[in-house]
């Protein structure tokens, strides 16, 4: 649960850098737009002033039109400028200005009315210009002429400015970028360090180290960690008058029971065969009972001590059979539930196997891991005659015995059945490679 609260928070942060991701290039291309829109209104304005300028200083005189050596505008009084100006009466080039005497470039000549003006980009040989046209109605030698002015700026210019604004913008975003990344990730560690301690207390739960949640969490979390806490106490309580009213039960059973098979009833074969089916189904149900329905998911059992504690057991149990057992068990397995299920489970299937064998009973315990899954699988082989195929199937049926053995009613398998069932794992039989039967439980686990 809590690992996939860190899930989510590690989803969004990554949504957050993915749009951090694009929106910054897009801020670096509105800006840089914006920008080079300035940059063309702002031409258009000096143009603007110089045309002024020009207007106040040219002089319409009978000869044609007259302007002063040097101009009011540095800019058009310099060889190397960017800036040019031209007047044209009518559409024949009258003066140009003094920028513009050691450039091959020339106006894009255009008719607009008198009054009119226009700005626009024009291309000349291969290079871009801003142009602005203005045009008047003047009388020189009292005849009217069309008078038009002509500004033209290079564009170089802009795109120079234009460079240099994108290099500093782009070293301003990428300092932004990083600076919001080192803010993300401090969030994000700092929101997700209660997520953390929560998920190791959880951990421990499970492990069976801690029977609750005891550190202090944020406002978001308290209602979570109190929910867990009420269930883990309420699942407690539970068990604990389980095995209570359980041990009760077979307190109150055993007495009555010792009683009947001690009387006279006892000597008639049908009721003694009775009494004896009563008693198995009691032992049945109090030893399923108490290994099902635990709080499994906060247990994790170590599978190698319990196995060899079955396997000691077993060895002074069937010593006259002198049974070698082969054992091949990682330090590190350990299975999701109760040791007292565990040791039901194995107990029994190891007790069968000592039943069936000749000499020799084989435990093996693997685990196989994936990305999101864990399985565990026991097998216990023996040497023994095995189990016919038509056989199997009735081994796990309550009650049913398949072997000539004095002691066993058949319960064990069916309890180990049940196990099974409860921990949503699987049971095979088939044979081993030792020549007797192969029990082999599975149980697959998601992992954290």
């Amino acid at each position: 649960m809590v690992t996939g609260e860190i899930s989510l928070k590690i989803r969004q942060g990554s949504t957050l850098v993915f749009l951090l991701v694009i929106a910054l290039p897009v801020l670096f291309f509105s800006i840089g737009k914006a920008y080079y829109a300035s940059l063309v209104e702002a031409t258009e304005n000096t143009l603007e002033a110089h045309l002024y300028s020009i207007l106040a200083e040219v002089d319409f005189q009978e000869e044609g039109i007259g302007m002063p050596a040097i101009l009011l505008t540095p800019e058009l009084n310099r060889l190397n400028s960017d800036t040019f100006a031209f007047i044209y009466l009518n559409k024949d080039k009258q003066w140009q200005s003094e920028s513009a005497l050691n450039r091959d470039i020339l106006p894009n000549i255009t008719s607009i009315h008198a009054g009119e003006t226009q700005f626009k980009e024009i291309n000349f040989e291969g290079k871009s210009y801003w142009q602005l046209s203005f045009s008047v109605i003047s009388e020189i030698n009292e005849t009217s002429h069309n008078v038009t002015f002509y500004l033209l700026k290079d564009d170089i210019a802009l795109r120079d400015m234009m460079l240099g604004f994108r290099d500093t913008l782009k070293n301003w975003l990428i300092i932004m970028a990083f600076a919001i990344t080192l803010l993300l990730i401090i969030g994000f560690i700092w929101s997700a360090r209660p997520l953390q301690r929560l998920d190791k207390e959880i951990i421990a739960i499970e492990s069976g180290n801690s029977d609750e949640i005891k550190g202090l969490y944020p406002v978001e979390l308290k209602k979570i960690t109190q929910d867990l806490n009420l269930l883990l106490n309420s699942q407690q309580r539970q068990k604990d008058r389980y095995r209570t009213s359980l041990s009760d039960l077979a307190h109150a059973l055993k007495t009555p029971l010792a009683v009947l098979k001690s009387s006279p009833l006892a000597t008639d074969k049908d009721a003694n065969e009775q009494l004896d089916r009563i008693n198995i189904m009691i032992e049945h149900q109090l030893k399923r009972a108490a290994t099902g329905g635990t709080d499994t998911w906060k247990k994790q059992t170590a599978i190698k001590p319990v196995a060899n504690s079955i396997v000691n057991a077993m060895k002074k149990v069937y010593q006259d059979k002198n049974i070698q057992f082969i054992s091949n068990i990682p330090s590190k397995s350990y299975f999701l539930g109760d040791k007292t299920d565990l040791m039901e489970l194995m107990g029994n299937l190891i007790d069968n196997a000592c039943k069936a064998c000749e000499a020799l009973v084989q435990i093996e315990i693997s685990i196989k891991k994936s990305s999101t899954t864990q399985l565990l699988s026991i097998k216990i082989s023996d040497d023994g005659p095995g189990v016919p195929l038509e056989s199997i199937k009735l081994l796990t049926q309550r009650g049913t015995r398949l072997d000539t053995y004095e002691k066993g009613h058949g319960v064990g398998m069916a309890i180990v059945n049940d196990l099974v069932d409860s921990y949503q794992g699987k049971l095979k039989i088939s044979d081993s490679d030792l020549g007797g039967a192969l029990f082999n439980v599975e149980f697959n686990y998601k992992q954290n």
